[in-house]
Protein backbone atom coordinates (compact mmCIF):
# COMPACT_ATOMS: atom_id res chain seq x y z
CA UNK A 1 0.00 0.00 0.00
CA UNK A 2 0.99 4.00 -0.51
CA UNK A 3 0.49 6.67 1.67
CA UNK A 4 -0.92 9.28 -0.22
CA UNK A 5 -2.60 12.47 0.80
CA UNK A 6 -6.59 11.90 0.43
CA UNK A 7 -9.81 14.38 0.44
CA UNK A 8 -12.00 14.43 3.35
CA UNK A 9 -15.50 16.48 4.56
CA UNK A 10 -14.89 18.12 7.38
CA UNK A 11 -18.83 18.90 9.03
CA UNK A 12 -16.71 21.52 11.65
CA UNK A 13 -15.47 23.66 8.78
CA UNK A 14 -18.07 22.83 5.87
CA UNK A 15 -15.15 22.53 3.58
CA UNK A 16 -13.42 19.32 1.48
CA UNK A 17 -10.08 18.89 3.30
CA UNK A 18 -7.03 16.68 3.02
CA UNK A 19 -5.67 14.40 5.33
CA UNK A 20 -2.70 11.25 4.78
CA UNK A 21 -3.71 7.78 5.11
CA UNK A 22 -2.68 4.40 3.28
CA UNK A 23 -4.00 3.01 0.37
CA UNK A 24 -3.93 -0.35 -0.84
CA UNK A 25 -2.91 -1.47 -4.38
CA UNK A 26 -5.16 -2.97 -6.05
CA UNK A 27 -4.54 -6.66 -7.45
CA UNK A 28 -4.69 -7.93 -10.76
CA UNK A 29 -7.35 -9.94 -12.44
CA UNK A 30 -6.69 -13.32 -12.30
CA UNK A 31 -4.66 -14.77 -15.58
CA UNK A 32 -3.24 -10.96 -16.31
CA UNK A 33 0.32 -11.90 -14.28
CA UNK A 34 2.40 -14.83 -14.73
CA UNK A 35 1.49 -17.64 -12.68
CA UNK A 36 4.66 -17.26 -10.52
CA UNK A 37 4.82 -13.53 -10.57
CA UNK A 38 5.41 -11.89 -7.20
CA UNK A 39 5.77 -8.14 -6.16
CA UNK A 40 8.70 -9.47 -3.54
CA UNK A 41 10.62 -11.36 -6.60
CA UNK A 42 9.81 -8.16 -8.64
CA UNK A 43 11.65 -6.02 -6.34
CA UNK A 44 14.47 -8.10 -6.67
CA UNK A 45 14.42 -8.32 -9.97
CA UNK A 46 13.96 -4.64 -11.05
CA UNK A 47 17.04 -3.93 -8.67
CA UNK A 48 18.75 -6.49 -10.17
CA UNK A 49 18.45 -5.09 -13.87
CA UNK A 50 18.83 -0.99 -12.11
CA UNK A 51 22.34 -2.49 -11.02
CA UNK A 52 23.11 -4.03 -14.14
CA UNK A 53 23.38 -0.39 -15.87
CA UNK A 54 27.22 0.70 -16.03
CA UNK A 55 26.57 4.62 -15.72
CA UNK A 56 24.97 6.51 -13.61
CA UNK A 57 23.21 8.37 -16.51
CA UNK A 58 21.74 4.79 -17.93
CA UNK A 59 19.96 3.96 -14.52
CA UNK A 60 18.35 7.61 -14.52
CA UNK A 61 16.94 6.40 -18.05
CA UNK A 62 16.02 3.34 -16.66
CA UNK A 63 14.16 4.75 -13.30
CA UNK A 64 12.33 7.35 -15.69
CA UNK A 65 11.15 4.35 -17.43
CA UNK A 66 10.26 2.12 -14.33
CA UNK A 67 8.42 5.21 -13.03
CA UNK A 68 6.05 5.40 -16.47
CA UNK A 69 5.05 2.09 -16.57
CA UNK A 70 4.89 0.77 -12.54
CA UNK A 71 5.23 3.59 -10.42
CA UNK A 72 5.06 1.47 -7.26
CA UNK A 73 7.50 -0.29 -8.20
CA UNK A 74 9.73 2.82 -8.67
CA UNK A 75 8.85 4.27 -5.10
CA UNK A 76 8.85 1.13 -3.16
CA UNK A 77 12.67 0.79 -4.64
CA UNK A 78 13.14 4.54 -3.83
CA UNK A 79 12.03 4.07 -0.08
CA UNK A 80 14.02 1.18 0.37
CA UNK A 81 17.38 2.11 -1.29
CA UNK A 82 16.89 4.96 -0.44
CA UNK A 83 20.70 6.21 -0.18
CA UNK A 84 21.19 4.37 -3.51
CA UNK A 85 18.03 5.38 -5.44
CA UNK A 86 18.68 9.58 -4.71
CA UNK A 87 21.80 10.22 -6.39
CA UNK A 88 20.21 8.85 -9.45
CA UNK A 89 17.09 10.92 -9.58
CA UNK A 90 18.49 13.72 -7.90
CA UNK A 91 22.00 15.37 -7.15
CA UNK A 92 24.42 14.37 -8.84
CA UNK A 93 23.06 12.29 -11.77
CA UNK A 94 20.30 14.92 -12.51
CA UNK A 95 22.70 17.57 -13.21
CA UNK A 96 23.75 14.97 -16.22
CA UNK A 97 20.13 14.29 -16.78
CA UNK A 98 19.39 18.22 -17.78
CA UNK A 99 22.39 18.41 -20.25
CA UNK A 100 21.39 15.50 -21.93
CA UNK A 101 17.32 16.16 -21.62
CA UNK A 102 16.89 16.45 -25.40
CA UNK A 103 18.81 13.51 -26.62
CA UNK A 104 17.56 11.13 -24.08
CA UNK A 105 13.74 12.46 -24.83
CA UNK A 106 11.64 9.32 -25.19
CA UNK A 107 7.85 10.20 -25.29
CA UNK A 108 5.84 13.14 -23.75
CA UNK A 109 4.46 11.82 -20.83
CA UNK A 110 0.49 11.99 -20.07
CA UNK A 111 -2.26 9.78 -19.50
CA UNK A 112 -1.48 6.59 -19.57
CA UNK A 113 -4.18 3.66 -19.26
CA UNK A 114 -3.05 1.12 -16.66
CA UNK A 115 -4.93 -2.62 -16.61
CA UNK A 116 -8.72 -3.21 -16.85
CA UNK A 117 -8.86 -3.90 -12.82
CA UNK A 118 -7.59 0.06 -12.32
CA UNK A 119 -8.76 3.47 -13.53
CA UNK A 120 -7.01 5.58 -15.77
CA UNK A 121 -4.68 7.88 -13.60
CA UNK A 122 -1.77 10.29 -13.90
CA UNK A 123 1.96 8.83 -13.78
CA UNK A 124 4.32 11.85 -13.59
CA UNK A 125 3.39 14.28 -16.23
CA UNK A 126 4.71 17.52 -16.81
CA UNK A 127 3.79 20.94 -18.12
CA UNK A 128 5.50 23.19 -20.53
CA UNK A 129 4.94 26.75 -20.89
CA UNK A 130 6.70 28.97 -23.22
CA UNK A 131 6.79 32.76 -24.21
CA UNK A 132 4.33 32.13 -26.89
CA UNK A 133 1.93 31.14 -24.79
CA UNK A 134 1.41 34.81 -23.26
CA UNK A 135 -1.86 35.88 -23.15
CA UNK A 136 -3.34 32.33 -22.89
CA UNK A 137 -1.47 31.34 -19.59
CA UNK A 138 -4.59 30.03 -18.47
CA UNK A 139 -6.17 27.77 -21.20
CA UNK A 140 -2.92 26.03 -21.65
CA UNK A 141 -2.86 25.18 -17.59
CA UNK A 142 -6.49 23.90 -17.79
CA UNK A 143 -5.59 21.58 -20.53
CA UNK A 144 -3.96 19.33 -17.00
CA UNK A 145 -6.51 16.60 -17.13
CA UNK A 146 -6.27 16.62 -13.35
CA UNK A 147 -6.63 19.77 -11.80
CA UNK A 148 -8.57 19.06 -8.28
CA UNK A 149 -5.79 16.78 -8.02
CA UNK A 150 -2.72 19.02 -8.00
CA UNK A 151 -1.41 19.78 -4.23
CA UNK A 152 2.29 20.77 -4.99
CA UNK A 153 4.46 22.07 -8.50
CA UNK A 154 8.23 22.68 -8.91
CA UNK A 155 8.28 25.63 -11.60
CA UNK A 156 12.03 26.39 -13.22
CA UNK A 157 12.80 28.55 -16.06
CA UNK A 158 16.03 26.83 -16.08
CA UNK A 159 17.90 29.69 -16.26
CA UNK A 160 20.79 29.14 -13.55
CA UNK A 161 23.43 31.58 -14.90
CA UNK A 162 26.09 33.00 -14.45
CA UNK A 163 26.88 29.63 -13.48
CA UNK A 164 28.05 30.87 -10.10
CA UNK A 165 24.80 32.09 -9.67
CA UNK A 166 22.86 28.91 -8.27
CA UNK A 167 24.69 25.90 -6.31
CA UNK A 168 24.13 23.55 -9.07
CA UNK A 169 26.19 25.46 -11.33
CA UNK A 170 24.80 23.41 -14.78
CA UNK A 171 24.01 27.22 -16.82
CA UNK A 172 21.54 28.39 -18.87
CA UNK A 173 20.05 24.87 -19.54
CA UNK A 174 16.41 26.33 -21.43
CA UNK A 175 14.08 23.72 -21.63
CA UNK A 176 16.39 20.93 -20.63
CA UNK A 177 15.73 22.42 -17.08
CA UNK A 178 12.64 20.36 -16.66
CA UNK A 179 14.45 16.87 -15.31
CA UNK A 180 15.28 18.97 -11.73
CA UNK A 181 11.42 19.59 -11.60
CA UNK A 182 10.77 16.19 -11.88
CA UNK A 183 13.38 14.83 -9.47
CA UNK A 184 12.38 17.66 -6.83
CA UNK A 185 8.94 15.94 -7.18
CA UNK A 186 9.41 12.68 -7.11
CA UNK A 187 11.57 13.01 -3.58
CA UNK A 188 8.32 14.84 -2.85
CA UNK A 189 6.69 11.87 -3.06
CA UNK A 190 9.77 9.38 -1.22
CA UNK A 191 10.14 11.64 1.46
CA UNK A 192 6.81 13.21 2.43
CA UNK A 193 3.96 10.36 0.66
CA UNK A 194 2.62 12.64 -1.25
CA UNK A 195 0.59 10.73 -4.25
CA UNK A 196 2.16 11.33 -7.46
CA UNK A 197 -1.01 12.37 -9.53
CA UNK A 198 -0.50 15.45 -6.69
CA UNK A 199 2.56 16.84 -8.25
CA UNK A 200 2.80 19.33 -11.06
CA UNK A 201 6.40 19.18 -12.43
CA UNK A 202 6.50 22.79 -14.91
CA UNK A 203 9.40 24.08 -16.98
CA UNK A 204 8.48 28.00 -17.88
CA UNK A 205 10.30 28.11 -22.09
CA UNK A 206 11.50 31.72 -22.32
CA UNK A 207 14.42 30.68 -25.18
CA UNK A 208 17.67 30.37 -23.80
CA UNK A 209 20.68 31.96 -24.41
CA UNK A 210 22.78 28.49 -24.65
CA UNK A 211 24.36 28.22 -27.94
CA UNK A 212 24.79 24.62 -27.96
CA UNK A 213 21.17 23.99 -27.37
CA UNK A 214 20.30 26.83 -30.13
CA UNK A 215 22.25 24.67 -32.38
CA UNK A 216 21.27 21.49 -31.09
CA UNK A 217 18.75 19.79 -34.01
CA UNK A 218 16.90 17.69 -31.05
CA UNK A 219 16.93 20.59 -28.57
CA UNK A 220 12.89 20.27 -27.50
CA UNK A 221 12.89 24.22 -26.66
CA UNK A 222 12.21 27.53 -28.36
CA UNK A 223 15.17 27.99 -30.52
CA UNK A 224 15.29 31.94 -29.46
CA UNK A 225 17.04 34.26 -27.16
CA UNK A 226 16.04 34.79 -23.75
CA UNK A 227 12.68 36.83 -23.56
CA UNK A 228 13.61 40.50 -22.83
CA UNK A 229 12.62 41.60 -18.92
CA UNK A 230 9.69 43.54 -19.72
CA UNK A 231 8.08 40.35 -21.44
CA UNK A 232 9.50 38.06 -18.84
CA UNK A 233 7.81 40.18 -15.64
CA UNK A 234 4.40 40.62 -17.82
CA UNK A 235 4.66 36.50 -18.10
CA UNK A 236 5.22 35.84 -14.66
CA UNK A 237 2.58 37.95 -13.95
CA UNK A 238 -0.09 36.46 -15.89
CA UNK A 239 1.47 32.86 -14.70
CA UNK A 240 1.56 33.17 -11.24
CA UNK A 241 -2.24 34.67 -11.45
CA UNK A 242 -3.52 32.52 -13.85
CA UNK A 243 -1.85 29.18 -12.06
CA UNK A 244 -3.46 30.59 -8.68
CA UNK A 245 -6.95 30.53 -10.61
CA UNK A 246 -6.74 26.90 -12.19
CA UNK A 247 -5.21 25.32 -8.67
CA UNK A 248 -6.36 27.11 -5.85
CA UNK A 249 -4.74 24.22 -3.43
CA UNK A 250 -1.42 24.61 -4.94
CA UNK A 251 1.85 24.97 -3.41
CA UNK A 252 4.79 26.54 -5.47
CA UNK A 253 8.17 25.69 -5.22
CA UNK A 254 10.67 28.09 -7.54
CA UNK A 255 13.43 26.32 -8.39
CA UNK A 256 16.84 26.89 -10.73
CA UNK A 257 15.75 30.42 -11.61
CA UNK A 258 18.73 32.85 -12.14
CA UNK A 259 19.82 35.08 -9.40
CA UNK A 260 18.39 38.48 -9.73
CA UNK A 261 14.65 36.43 -10.74
CA UNK A 262 15.15 34.24 -7.84
CA UNK A 263 15.26 36.93 -5.62
CA UNK A 264 12.80 39.54 -7.37
CA UNK A 265 9.96 36.77 -7.93
CA UNK A 266 10.17 35.43 -4.68
CA UNK A 267 10.08 39.04 -3.07
CA UNK A 268 7.13 39.88 -5.73
CA UNK A 269 5.25 36.81 -5.14
CA UNK A 270 5.49 35.70 -2.02
CA UNK A 271 2.75 37.35 0.29
CA UNK A 272 0.49 36.78 -2.41
CA UNK A 273 0.81 33.01 -3.07
CA UNK A 274 1.93 30.05 -1.26
CA UNK A 275 5.28 29.46 -2.85
CA UNK A 276 8.42 28.85 -1.52
CA UNK A 277 12.20 29.46 -3.48
CA UNK A 278 14.19 26.38 -2.72
CA UNK A 279 17.25 27.51 -3.93
CA UNK A 280 17.34 30.49 -1.54
CA UNK A 281 15.07 29.04 1.71
CA UNK A 282 15.43 25.33 0.93
CA UNK A 283 18.90 25.31 1.01
CA UNK A 284 19.28 28.48 3.59
CA UNK A 285 17.10 26.26 5.88
CA UNK A 286 19.35 22.52 5.12
CA UNK A 287 22.16 24.64 5.68
CA UNK A 288 21.46 26.37 8.82
CA UNK A 289 19.92 23.07 10.20
CA UNK A 290 23.43 21.53 9.77
CA UNK A 291 24.88 24.62 11.56
CA UNK A 292 23.15 24.11 14.43
CA UNK A 293 24.06 20.44 14.86
CA UNK A 294 27.70 21.29 13.99
CA UNK A 295 27.47 24.27 16.52
CA UNK A 296 26.44 21.75 19.82
CA UNK A 297 29.58 20.21 18.82
CA UNK A 298 31.73 22.77 18.98
CA UNK A 299 32.93 24.30 22.23
CA UNK A 300 32.23 27.91 21.54
CA UNK A 301 29.74 29.86 22.26
CA UNK A 302 27.05 31.23 19.97
CA UNK A 303 28.40 34.53 19.81
CA UNK A 304 32.22 33.87 19.20
CA UNK A 305 31.03 32.13 15.66
CA UNK A 306 32.24 33.92 12.43
CA UNK A 307 31.27 32.78 9.45
CA UNK A 308 32.78 33.23 5.76
CA UNK A 309 30.55 32.66 2.58
CA UNK A 310 32.66 31.56 -0.03
CA UNK A 311 30.22 32.03 -2.96
CA UNK A 312 27.46 35.09 -2.97
CA UNK A 313 25.40 34.10 -6.03
CA UNK A 314 21.28 33.38 -5.16
CA UNK A 315 21.87 30.39 -2.60
CA UNK A 316 24.85 32.01 -1.16
CA UNK A 317 22.83 35.22 0.05
CA UNK A 318 20.05 32.83 0.55
CA UNK A 319 21.85 30.94 2.90
CA UNK A 320 23.72 34.13 4.73
CA UNK A 321 20.17 35.39 5.11
CA UNK A 322 18.68 31.78 7.09
CA UNK A 323 22.30 31.87 8.97
CA UNK A 324 21.21 35.32 10.71
CA UNK A 325 18.49 33.12 12.66
CA UNK A 326 21.69 30.95 14.56
CA UNK A 327 22.00 34.45 15.80
CA UNK A 328 19.29 35.89 16.41
CA UNK A 329 17.58 32.69 18.13
CA UNK A 330 20.84 33.11 20.87
CA UNK A 331 19.41 36.40 21.93
CA UNK A 332 21.51 38.86 19.17
CA UNK A 333 19.89 41.84 17.10
CA UNK A 334 19.51 41.06 13.64
CA UNK A 335 22.21 43.71 13.13
CA UNK A 336 24.48 42.48 15.43
CA UNK A 337 24.18 39.17 13.86
CA UNK A 338 25.02 40.21 10.30
CA UNK A 339 28.25 41.66 11.90
CA UNK A 340 29.15 37.99 12.52
CA UNK A 341 29.22 36.63 8.76
CA UNK A 342 31.30 37.70 5.84
CA UNK A 343 30.66 37.23 1.84
CA UNK A 344 32.92 36.72 -0.74
CA UNK A 345 31.87 36.62 -4.28
CA UNK A 346 33.74 36.06 -7.72
CA UNK A 347 35.63 40.17 -6.80
CA UNK A 348 36.96 39.42 -3.45
CA UNK A 349 35.26 40.15 0.08
CA UNK A 350 32.40 41.97 0.20
CA UNK A 351 32.48 45.69 1.63
CA UNK A 352 31.06 49.24 1.50
CA UNK A 353 34.16 50.91 0.30
CA UNK A 354 34.55 47.95 -3.46
CA UNK A 355 33.05 48.84 -6.69
CA UNK A 356 30.18 47.05 -8.39
CA UNK A 357 28.66 45.32 -5.48
CA UNK A 358 25.65 44.11 -6.59
CA UNK A 359 22.16 44.92 -4.49
CA UNK A 360 21.17 41.86 -2.93
CA UNK A 361 24.59 41.69 -1.54
CA UNK A 362 24.85 44.63 0.03
CA UNK A 363 22.84 43.70 2.98
CA UNK A 364 26.48 41.57 4.24
CA UNK A 365 28.74 44.31 3.02
CA UNK A 366 31.44 44.80 5.49
CA UNK A 367 31.51 48.27 7.06
CA UNK A 368 34.95 47.53 9.21
CA UNK A 369 37.22 47.20 6.31
CA UNK A 370 38.42 49.70 4.31
CA UNK A 371 41.70 48.86 2.72
CA UNK A 372 42.62 47.37 -0.83
CA UNK A 373 40.33 44.34 -2.55
CA UNK A 374 40.88 41.33 -1.04
CA UNK A 375 40.88 38.20 -3.27
CA UNK A 376 42.69 35.42 -2.37
CA UNK A 377 40.68 32.86 0.05
CA UNK A 378 43.74 32.18 2.36
CA UNK A 379 44.38 35.99 2.93
CA UNK A 380 40.77 36.28 3.77
CA UNK A 381 40.85 33.61 6.28
CA UNK A 382 43.38 35.06 8.40
CA UNK A 383 42.07 38.30 7.87
CA UNK A 384 38.54 37.24 9.15
CA UNK A 385 39.57 34.34 11.21
CA UNK A 386 36.00 32.32 10.81
CA UNK A 387 34.83 29.89 12.78
CA UNK A 388 32.92 28.18 9.59
CA UNK A 389 33.59 28.32 6.05
CA UNK A 390 30.68 27.93 3.36
CA UNK A 391 31.13 27.32 0.26
CA UNK A 392 28.61 27.75 -2.93
CA UNK A 393 30.41 28.99 -5.51
CA UNK A 394 31.03 26.07 -7.89
CA UNK A 395 34.83 26.29 -7.91
CA UNK A 396 36.24 22.88 -7.44
CA UNK A 397 39.40 22.74 -5.02
CA UNK A 398 38.82 26.15 -3.72
CA UNK A 399 39.24 25.13 0.04
CA UNK A 400 42.89 24.13 -0.42
CA UNK A 401 44.53 22.29 2.09
CA UNK A 402 46.46 25.45 3.72
CA UNK A 403 43.12 26.92 3.60
CA UNK A 404 41.78 23.88 5.93
CA UNK A 405 45.08 24.16 7.57
CA UNK A 406 44.53 27.89 8.78
CA UNK A 407 40.97 27.12 9.65
CA UNK A 408 41.82 24.45 11.54
CA UNK A 409 44.80 26.76 13.13
CA UNK A 410 42.24 29.45 14.59
CA UNK A 411 39.39 27.25 15.70
CA UNK A 412 39.12 24.36 17.99
CA UNK A 413 36.68 22.51 15.40
CA UNK A 414 36.08 24.13 12.24
CA UNK A 415 32.94 23.90 10.54
CA UNK A 416 33.50 22.98 6.62
CA UNK A 417 30.53 23.17 4.77
CA UNK A 418 31.76 22.85 0.69
CA UNK A 419 27.90 22.81 -0.90
CA UNK A 420 28.37 23.02 -4.37
CA UNK A 421 27.27 20.36 -6.67
CA UNK A 422 27.88 18.28 -8.73
CA UNK A 423 30.58 16.64 -6.77
CA UNK A 424 33.32 17.59 -9.71
CA UNK A 425 32.63 21.30 -8.63
CA UNK A 426 32.56 20.75 -4.48
CA UNK A 427 34.96 23.27 -3.15
CA UNK A 428 36.79 19.92 -1.14
CA UNK A 429 36.24 16.50 -0.60
CA UNK A 430 35.74 14.83 2.66
CA UNK A 431 39.35 13.55 2.79
CA UNK A 432 40.87 16.59 2.00
CA UNK A 433 39.21 18.54 4.80
CA UNK A 434 39.44 15.42 7.33
CA UNK A 435 42.98 14.62 6.67
CA UNK A 436 44.00 18.57 6.39
CA UNK A 437 42.39 19.20 9.81
CA UNK A 438 43.74 16.30 11.68
CA UNK A 439 40.23 14.98 12.00
CA UNK A 440 38.61 17.97 14.03
CA UNK A 441 36.89 19.23 10.98
CA UNK A 442 32.62 19.19 11.22
CA UNK A 443 31.81 18.58 7.73
CA UNK A 444 28.71 18.61 5.63
CA UNK A 445 28.76 19.12 2.24
CA UNK A 446 25.87 19.51 -0.96
CA UNK A 447 26.99 16.40 -2.83
CA UNK A 448 27.19 12.87 -1.48
CA UNK A 449 31.08 11.62 -0.51
CA UNK A 450 32.06 7.98 1.08
CA UNK A 451 32.87 7.07 4.49
CA UNK A 452 36.74 7.73 5.73
CA UNK A 453 38.87 5.55 7.87
CA UNK A 454 41.13 8.24 9.83
CA UNK A 455 42.80 8.10 12.77
CA UNK A 456 41.96 4.35 13.53
CA UNK A 457 38.26 5.38 13.23
CA UNK A 458 35.35 5.25 10.85
CA UNK A 459 33.66 8.94 9.73
CA UNK A 460 30.59 9.52 8.06
CA UNK A 461 30.10 12.75 6.47
CA UNK A 462 27.36 14.88 6.64
CA UNK A 463 25.15 15.79 3.39
CA UNK A 464 23.14 18.68 3.42
CA UNK A 465 20.62 17.40 0.83
CA UNK A 466 17.88 20.10 0.55
CA UNK A 467 15.48 16.65 0.50
CA UNK A 468 15.82 16.85 4.46
CA UNK A 469 13.83 20.17 4.21
CA UNK A 470 11.60 20.55 1.12
CA UNK A 471 8.99 17.27 1.51
CA UNK A 472 8.48 18.31 5.12
CA UNK A 473 7.93 22.33 4.54
CA UNK A 474 6.06 21.38 1.29
CA UNK A 475 3.75 18.87 3.62
CA UNK A 476 3.29 20.61 6.47
CA UNK A 477 2.31 23.89 4.05
CA UNK A 478 0.11 21.81 1.91
CA UNK A 479 -1.82 19.72 4.97
CA UNK A 480 -2.82 23.06 6.40
CA UNK A 481 -3.59 24.73 3.79
CA UNK A 482 -1.20 27.72 4.52
CA UNK A 483 -2.00 31.22 2.51
CA UNK A 484 1.88 32.09 2.48
CA UNK A 485 5.31 30.22 3.61
CA UNK A 486 6.35 32.69 6.13
CA UNK A 487 10.05 33.17 6.79
CA UNK A 488 9.06 31.92 10.55
CA UNK A 489 8.24 28.64 8.85
CA UNK A 490 11.35 28.16 6.70
CA UNK A 491 13.04 28.63 9.79
CA UNK A 492 10.77 26.11 11.91
CA UNK A 493 11.47 23.68 9.31
CA UNK A 494 15.52 23.82 9.93
CA UNK A 495 15.16 23.77 13.51
CA UNK A 496 12.52 20.82 13.38
CA UNK A 497 15.25 19.22 11.00
CA UNK A 498 18.26 19.81 13.36
CA UNK A 499 15.72 18.56 16.63
CA UNK A 500 15.48 15.33 14.68
CA UNK A 501 18.98 13.32 15.20
CA UNK A 502 18.28 10.43 16.87
CA UNK A 503 20.87 10.07 20.10
CA UNK A 504 22.07 7.56 18.45
CA UNK A 505 22.90 9.94 15.50
CA UNK A 506 24.43 12.59 18.16
CA UNK A 507 26.67 10.25 19.21
CA UNK A 508 28.49 9.30 16.58
CA UNK A 509 28.45 13.19 15.57
CA UNK A 510 26.72 13.09 12.67
CA UNK A 511 25.01 16.47 11.19
CA UNK A 512 22.17 15.08 9.23
CA UNK A 513 19.87 12.63 10.26
CA UNK A 514 20.08 8.84 8.11
CA UNK A 515 18.88 9.41 4.94
CA UNK A 516 16.96 6.24 5.48
CA UNK A 517 14.77 8.35 7.78
CA UNK A 518 13.70 11.03 5.55
CA UNK A 519 9.53 10.36 6.63
CA UNK A 520 9.84 9.99 9.93
CA UNK A 521 12.38 13.56 9.85
CA UNK A 522 9.50 14.62 6.88
CA UNK A 523 6.76 14.38 9.79
CA UNK A 524 8.55 15.70 12.27
CA UNK A 525 9.21 18.94 10.36
CA UNK A 526 5.89 19.26 8.97
CA UNK A 527 4.66 19.22 12.18
CA UNK A 528 6.93 22.43 13.33
CA UNK A 529 5.74 23.84 10.40
CA UNK A 530 2.11 23.59 10.89
CA UNK A 531 2.27 24.28 14.30
CA UNK A 532 4.34 27.68 13.27
CA UNK A 533 1.90 28.53 10.18
CA UNK A 534 -1.35 28.55 13.00
CA UNK A 535 0.75 30.81 14.93
CA UNK A 536 1.45 33.27 12.44
CA UNK A 537 -2.27 33.07 11.01
CA UNK A 538 -1.82 31.60 7.70
CA UNK A 539 -3.22 28.85 8.03
CA UNK A 540 -6.66 27.63 6.80
CA UNK A 541 -7.53 24.25 7.84
CA UNK A 542 -8.97 24.95 11.66
CA UNK A 543 -9.15 21.21 12.33
CA UNK A 544 -5.22 20.80 12.75
CA UNK A 545 -5.27 23.43 15.51
CA UNK A 546 -7.31 21.25 17.88
CA UNK A 547 -4.78 18.38 17.73
CA UNK A 548 -1.56 17.42 19.55
CA UNK A 549 1.69 17.48 18.24
CA UNK A 550 1.70 13.62 18.80
CA UNK A 551 -2.03 13.08 16.59
CA UNK A 552 -0.70 15.27 14.00
CA UNK A 553 2.52 12.62 14.20
CA UNK A 554 -0.08 10.11 13.85
CA UNK A 555 -1.21 11.84 11.34
CA UNK A 556 1.44 10.94 9.18
CA UNK A 557 2.57 8.04 11.00
CA UNK A 558 5.61 6.68 10.97
CA UNK A 559 3.88 3.02 11.02
CA UNK A 560 1.84 3.59 8.23
CA UNK A 561 5.07 4.18 6.06
CA UNK A 562 6.87 1.23 7.27
CA UNK A 563 3.64 -1.26 6.54
CA UNK A 564 3.93 0.17 2.82
CA UNK A 565 7.45 -0.63 2.32
CA UNK A 566 6.95 -4.13 4.47
CA UNK A 567 3.85 -4.89 2.07
CA UNK A 568 5.40 -3.84 -0.89
CA UNK A 569 8.75 -5.84 -0.34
Amino acid sequence: MTVVLTPYWSAADGAQKLKLEAQPTPSPAEGLLPPAFSRDVHHQRVLLQLRSKTSNIEKYIFLSQLKDVDVDAFYHLCLANISEITPLIYTPTVGDACLQYSQNFRRPEGLVRSSPWELVFLLSMRQFISIKDKGKIGSILRNWPAINEARISVVTDGKSVPVRSRILGLGDLGLNGMPIAIGKLSLYVTGAGIRPSSTLPITLDLGTNNQTFLDDPLYLGLRQRRASEADYDEFMEEFMTEISRVYPKLLIQFEDFSTDHAFSFLSRFRHRFPLFNDDIQGTGAVVLAGFLSAARLSPLQPREHRILFFGAGSAGVGVAAQLLSFFTLNGMSEEEARSHIWLVDSKGLIYDGRDNVTEYKKVFSRKDYSGPPMTDLLEIVRHVKPTALMGLSTIKGAFSEAVIRRMASQTPRPIIFPLSNPVQLSECTFSEALRASGGSVLFASGSPFPTENFGGRRWEPGQGNNMYIFPGLGLGSILCRASSVTNSMVEASAIGLANSLSWDERALELIYPRIERIREVSAHIAVRVIRTAQAADVDHSSDLRKLTDEELLDFRSKEDVESSVKEKR
